[in-house]
């Protein structure tokens, strides 16, 4: 039946829109102050996370872990994927490596050197092909001492521009967008709740971020984090990562060759009720400081369009419980578990995550129901 189920979603799953609009749009509203539970110790938390982002970028500060040893992520065969396989595994760390899928290393391969041609454009030509619609666009990282990186969906067209063709990373994009919504369907399978874009992709939205990735990285120094359902990155060749995970912090992790690093973001996390611990970010490879090479990181990050709200989701067949006024009394996950998290504007959350790169706090903590 489970089997049944995985094909007639990899026949019904289309293309993501970009539902961001194609011209360049004002800049979202500057965050709400009267978020619930905004304490002054988050504002001061905020502050002081801000400041140290400013550091300059030759400022090493110390870290509590040095050059943590590598673990092997849980390893799952996506041709025989089971619901409750899937939530058994990702939930120990938040992530998970799958093989045995459909993407050919052929393709990851042709995408990766598309994606090192648009580092050797002029900076002209990086923003004038990729002007700033955020969150899509090319960012220099100049300011803040973070790499360069392109962000863009798998509708994004270069047709007009002889200088470059991505042919091969809009398809290597598609590719991985159906199989990111596949494991959104097994995720919600798994924990037992409705799955809010089920059947309607146009609720979805989709980012493939290519950063460069140079020797001597320090974490988050590869540019911008932004809130996401699920992602994933090919691993095209044996390269440790660097993942901020919930359940230990900076983890150093080492895929097989050929697989796909799939993390949990932070919607899933909350539309979970907490259930599923998440990562923080896109992965981040290291190269080390006597490494001469430079190298790019190519994710696919699972979103929502912005005009979106976000809540901890119901168990199926509680729907009709609701009632109005109601919604607060209802309990989540059919285990008696009150609501973790309130619901989030995800304009309002995207924007903040994204531009203050709050490295050193949750961000979701500010959403958390406090007794």
């Amino acid at each position: 039946m489970a089997s049944s189920t995985h094909q007639q979603q990899q026949q019904q799953h289309q293309p993501l829109p970009n539902l961001h609009g194609g011209a360049t749009s004002a800049p979202p509203p500057t965050p709400s102050t009267t978020t619930n539970n905004h304490l002054s110790t988050s504002n001061a938390a905020d502050a002081l996370s801000r400041l140290l982002h400013r550091l300059p970028p030759n400022l090493s500060l110390p870290t509590r872990r040095s050059s943590p040893s590598a673990i092997s992520p849980p390893s799952l065969s996506f041709s025989s994927l089971i619901p409750n396989e899937l939530i058994s595994s990702i939930s120990q760390h938040g992530f998970i490596q799958l093989t045995d899928h459909s993407i050919s290393s052929e393709l990851a391969n042709s995408a990766e050197s598309e994606s090192l041609k648009l580092f050797n454009l002029s900076h002209d030509q990086k923003q004038s092909f990729f002007p700033q619609n955020w969150p899509f666009g090319y960012d220099d990282g100049e300011g803040d001492g973070l790499s360069e990186s392109f962000r863009f969906d798998s509708l994004f067209t270069t047709e007009s521009n002889e200088l470059i063709k991505l042919d091969s990373i809009r398809e290597f994009t598609r590719e991985l967008e159906k199989l990111g919504l596949n494991i959104i369907d097994m995720l919600m399978m798994g924990l037992g709740i409705e799955n809010p874009v089920e059947n309607d992709p146009n609720r979805l939205s989709s980012i493939m971020w290519v950063s460069e990735c140079l020797p001597g990285n320090k974490p988050g120094s590869t540019g911008g984090f932004y809130p996401f359902i699920v992602g994933l990155k090919y691993q095209i060749r044996c390269e440790k990562q660097l993942l901020l995970s919930d359940s230990g912090g900076w983890v150093s992790v080492l895929s097989h060759v050929d697989s796909i690093l799939v993390t949990v973001g932070d919607i899933a996390q909350v539309w979970s009720n907490g259930k599923l611990k998440k990562v923080r970010g896109r992965p981040m490879a290291t190269l080390g400081d006597e490494n001469d090479s430079h190298c790019i990181t190519m994710s696919l990050l699972i979103t929502l369009p912005t005009e979106s709200n976000v809540a901890p989701l119901l168990p199926i067949g509680n729907k009709d419980k609701l009632e109005d006024g109601d919604e607060e009394e209802i309990n989540i996950g059919g285990e008696g578990q009150n609501r973790v998290f309130n619901s989030i504007d995800f304009e309002d959350y995207a924007w903040r995550v994204y531009h203050e790169r709050l490295l050193f706090k949750d961000p979701l903590d500010r959403y958390r129901v406090t007794q």
